[in-house]
């Protein structure tokens, strides 16, 4: 109630879901509805509360959220202004990460550790990000500021600003044209550049089969 970085990260909040979300009909659907938006205020308060070392209530809550909206953020996480959770279902979020303001998460994303590794070890996400869904981010690694990952990428290297990375593991596949991508919500790749993608996949392949038939007929 008193909290003025908490009060100004609900209204930015809401703002991001109206905005960029069309199932969201108002700024009432997403204080009454949306687990996403839910999720992450809940988080906020368990944030606060781990900073003030009420780590046992903190944890609670982290529990709490991910039995009831089914994403699990650790309350150490530092999340900036201006999320969007699209959905929110199986969204995890790491101890270290680190989210900027303007990001916007979809479904199924995973900000994780590669292992057993102790100290900073999770993804630190630059403003303005679009991640899509089912995306796995893995490491202490950098995702640029404006960078767009499309869905089921998995990454882990560091993303460079306003870059578009696809594939597993992910690869640049180009750059965007928006500051940030994440308020635009455009996770498809024009069709010139499905087209580009096909022809060097063909060529690739037919290159690939003419160096196997004159091994074979070397041997």
């Amino acid at each position: 109630m008193h909290d003025r970085d908490i009060q100004r990260s609900v209204r930015l909040d809401v703002q991001a879901f109206k905005d960029r979300d069309p199932a969201c009909l108002s700024y009432c659907s997403a204080l009454l509805y949306l687990k996403g938006y839910h999720s992450l205020q809940v988080h906020r308060v368990a944030h606060s509360l781990w900073s003030k070392g009420r780590k046992v209530l903190a944890l609670a809550l982290q529990s709490r959220i991910s039995e009831v909206f089914g994403v699990d953020i650790h309350p150490a996480a530092k999340i900036g202004e201006g999320i969007l959770l699209d959905h929110g279902t199986g969204v995890v979020i790491g101890e270290t990460a680190v989210v900027g303001n303007r990001v916007s998460l979809m479904h199924g994303v995973t900000l994780g550790g590669t292992g057993k590794e102790i100290g900073d070890r999770h993804p630190k996400v630059g403003d303005g990000a679009l991640i899509g869904a089912s995306a796995t981010i893995l490491g202490n690694i950098k995702i640029g500021q404006g960078a767009m990952i499309a869905a089921g990428s998995l990454v882990l290297k560091d993303v460079p600003p306003r870059s578009m990375v696809a594939g597993i593991p992910a690869k640049v596949i180009g750059y965007v044209d928006e500051k940030d991508p994440s308020l635009t919500m455009k996770h498809d790749a024009s069709k010139e550049f499905f087209e580009h993608v096909a022809v060097q996949c063909r060529d690739t392949r037919s290159a690939g089969g003419h160096s196997s038939e004159r091994t074979h007929r070397s041997t």
